[in-house]
């Protein structure tokens, strides 16, 4: 847990210019025919997403010259490139503001801020990791200042910031007197991305990357490789993506590619984990390594198909070994997700080599324990090569016996409370994806069962809920491709996002909902074609120029 020094928290209601009131929403919030009220495009003005822990805000209000605005060093503030890149791209983002509305600073009878000066009180490290500290402090008044114990916090309070500006209606930008002390509730808060089911291009995963910073969400889970296709480009085994791409041409990523993406979220404050799932989900491996996976058999002959990876074959580990080193060299985070899920037995309970080879290991009939032969092995590599490690729930729900350091993912969505509180009595630290599987749509405002799922209620020692690191919001691939990953996402995530950073308490839908539609619009302003939550509009709506 990072340190944090604790502030008495006053909460006031940010104030808006005598014309016009933020819309509030209560037990009428729907009409006697159960239609609901639109949303206005002008709901919640200067509201921040996710909300922070410690506001306070007065009508006091500060016109931000939006065409000349610039940030700017403490004296003794540190500096380095994420910084400086930071500062271009909220200096074009409020810049870019201003010319869509066809604003103009116009001096007026209230104070005016031209600079937001940055006080940076450590020295830039170069990765985001888990450990980092986003912490960050906020004075707006008659000067501006941000100050942050490290550069990750520098880059959410720049995001704070640039939500706080909200339009009057004479087209002016105006903020108020306010002061933040915020901090995440959790490290881990991820965005789940499959291109194996579909290829993702570049340009939609650089897209949502920019939509987790704008929603302060720190993960990209990049599931990268699955049995359909296998895009990821080894330099090493070139035939992976050669022979199991859906086009080794065109539907691959390669080294250069993976390295914009984790650069791009590098400046952003975004991990990059890549998944890598086995021994199951790995047909797709199979077709360019030969003698990789399990040949199935029926009525005592080879039947053409091919089940798990093969655990009882020294190959597969000199393979793997490998892969995982080349893949250590690409991918720069300290984790790796191993995967482990949906392991079908019945293939490796038909090959007669493996029933010989669980004979001489005296473990005949156990395909628990010989599964569990196959994680410890990839474990083991994984650490020798430099990786700590994250798996899906099925690895300890099949008994495997795994290292104390492991990460466990819980992600089936039946009782997932009693699945934490089991896994966290054993001791190993946990993540929550189970309620929020984002490809599961449904009619309606589908993202307040997400925002209303508190990940902390599972019944366990205050020790154990220390082990819950954070959570994910999952986007699996069978129905989402380019086309539709980005509205699908957002703002759906965002619920995930706020439940994930904000306090506890933060949990009241109705206050939520002005708020969210106003970041929904906002991220529409900023090119994030976020769905709309219920009928309404925004004010400047999505163009898809």
């Amino acid at each position: 847990m990072q340190f944090h020094v604790l502030f008495c928290l006053a909460v006031m209601v940010l104030a808006v210019n005598a014309n016009r009131q933020p819309g509030q929403f209560s037990d009428d919030s729907y009409s006697a025919l159960g239609n609901e009220i639109p949303l206005l495009g002008d709901t919640s003005p200067g509201s921040v997403w996710p909300k922070p822990q410690m506001q306070t805000s007065s009508p006091m209000v500060y016109e931000v010259a939006v065409q000349k605005f610039v940030f700017t060093y403490a004296s003794t503030s540190h500096k380095c490139d994420l910084t400086e890149e930071a500062f271009k791209r909220y200096e074009m983002l409020i810049y870019n503001t201003a010319s869509q509305l066809k604003l103009q600073f116009r001096p007026r009878a209230v104070p005016s801020l031209t600079t937001l000066t940055v006080n940076l009180l450590s020295a830039c490290e170069e990765y985001p990791s888990l450990h980092m500290n986003e912490s960050y402090s906020l004075e707006i008044g008659d000067s501006a200042l941000l100050s942050a114990p490290s550069v990750w916090g520098v880059l959410r309070g720049l995001e704070t910031f640039s939500q706080l500006m909200w339009q009057t209606d004479t087209n002016q930008v105006l903020m108020n007197k306010t002061s933040i002390l915020d901090f995440p509730r959790y490290a881990h808060r991820g965005i789940l991305l499959d291109s194996s089911r579909h290829y993702l291009p570049m340009e939609a995963i650089l897209h949502n990357l920019e939509a987790m910073a704008y929603n302060k969400i720190n993960v990209f889970h990049w599931h990268i490789v699955d049995d359909q296709s296998f895009p990821f480009v080894s330099r090493t085994y070139p035939d992976l993506s050669g022979k199991g791409a859906y086009n080794p041409s065109t539907h691959i990523y390669t080294p250069e590619n993976v390295a914009e993406i984790i650069e791009f979220g590098r400046l952003r404050g975004i991990r990059v984990v890549p998944e890598f799932d086995t021994p199951g989900h790995s047909q797709s491996w199979g077709k360019g390594q030969s003698g990789l996976l399990t040949p199935c058999y029926s009525n005592g002959k080879p039947d053409g198909t091919f089940g798990p990876i093969d655990p009882t074959v020294n190959s597969t580990y000199t393979f793997v070994e490998g892969l995982f080193t080349e893949v250590k060299s690409v991918f720069h985070d300290q984790y790796i997700h191993l995967g482990g899920d949906e392991v079908s037995f019945n293939c490796w309970k038909s090959n007669p080599d493996i029933t010989k080879w669980m004979a001489l290991q005296n473990i005949t009939g156990d395909y628990a324990t010989l599964e569990s032969v196959y994680i410890q092995q990839i474990l083991d590599i994984s650490a020798s090569v430099g990786y700590s490690y994250i798996v899906w729930q099925e690895v300890i729900d099949n008994g495997v016996k795994v290292k104390n350091d492991t990460v466990v993912e819980v992600w089936i969505n039946n009782k997932p409370d009693e699945e934490l509180a089991k896994v966290t009595a054993k001791g190993y630290r946990a993540l929550l994806a189970a309620p929020w599987y984002l490809d599961y749509i449904s009619t309606g405002e589908d993202w307040q069962k997400y925002y209303l799922y508190e990940p902390s209620n599972f019944n366990g020692t205050d020790a154990q809920k220390q082990l819950l690191m954070g959570g994910e919001a999952c986007l699996w691939g069978e129905y989402v491709d380019g086309t539709n990953v980005t509205p699908r996402l957002w703002p759906r995530a965002s619920a995930v996002a706020e439940r994930l950073w904000s306090a506890e308490d933060v949990n009241d839908v109705e206050e939520a909902t002005p708020r969210l539609n106003q970041h929904r619009c906002r991220m529409i302003r900023r090119g994030i074609p976020a769905e709309p939550l219920r009928p309404g509009y925004c004010t400047h709506e999505w163009k898809n120029i």
